[in-house]
């Protein structure tokens, strides 16, 4: 398969997507239950500020933005592909899906991207699916 958006570009995304989760700020509860939690003191430890997180999402958002229509749906379809959704034989029917997901609103897909948990991990299963892969992908050698 030859993705519609350029390999390098894919994995440029995967790249800042891997950054941006190790950045996503998460509450952690301690292990403690929700009934356990004193009404004063919510129990979550914020692990990082939101405000470390912003630049690296505006980039990755950014990397979005600069996508065609097709290839933003592609990268939906292929992520859509890694977390299981789709098999990679039903490859039309995702991308068929994408494509009305991007219809009605780049900025609804952009987001849907952004909130997917383990971004960077589905999309290289996505990839993966179709036998193509990161590997000498940004290599300085």
């Amino acid at each position: 398969m030859d993705p519609l958006t350029p390999l390098d570009t894919l994995c440029r995304i995967i790249f800042r997507a891997r950054e941006y989760e190790a950045q996503t700020p998460t509450d952690y509860d301690g292990g403690e239950a929700a009934e356990n939690i004193d009404d004063d003191d919510e129990g979550a430890l914020s692990v990082l500020d939101d405000s470390v997180n912003d630049s690296v999402e505006e980039e990755l958002q950014a990397a979005f933005e600069d996508l065609g229509e097709d290839q933003l749906a592609e990268v939906v379809a292929f992520s859509w592909v890694g977390q299981g959704t789709y098999e990679a034989s039903d490859w039309d029917e995702a991308m068929e899906e994408a494509q009305a997901l991007v219809g009605s609103g780049t900025a609804g897909a952009i987001r849907e991207l952004l909130d997917m948990p383990m971004l960077a991990s589905v999309l290289e299963a996505g990839l993966a699916a179709f036998e193509l892969n990161c590997d000498g992908v940004g290599d300085l050698s």
